[in-house]
């Protein structure tokens, strides 16, 4: 299987399949520092993400929008002054979609290359 930074999202509709229990298993070690929580009944994945200052965190949050708009599936964003938390889910099926597990990789990368060009 590619890993989960290789791959592209692909259009949902509202009758996709939310991801399974063996996916979840799956796809969570290629991003073991994202956590699944709960809110209003709907499973998201969450990181928040360590910044230098508030200027690095607002960089990372315009790549991540970036990203967002290439990929055409947005997330939550919460930037405050040295950290950003990033929560993504797949709004049309109110629940966690492959798309998710993928962003969530794809993030990962990009703050990996945020912080070492520090």
């Amino acid at each position: 299987m590619d890993t989960l930074v290789r791959m592209q999202c692909v259009a949902c509709r509202a009758d996709s399949p939310r991801v399974t229990e063996a996916e979840i298993a799956q796809f969570q070690p290629q991003v073991p520092a994202w956590q699944i929580v709960e809110r209003d009944g709907i499973r998201r994945l969450e990181r928040t993400f360590k910044l230098r200052n508030f200027a690095q965190a607002l960089a990372f949050t315009n790549r991540v929008g970036e990203l967002a708009e290439e990929q055409g599936h947005h997330p939550a964003l919460l930037t405050e002054w040295g950290k950003v938390t990033v929560t993504w889910w797949t709004h049309k099926i109110g629940g966690l979609h492959r798309n998710d597990f993928i962003m969530a990789a794809k993030t990962d990368q990009i703050y990996s290359s945020v912080v070492s060009n520090q």
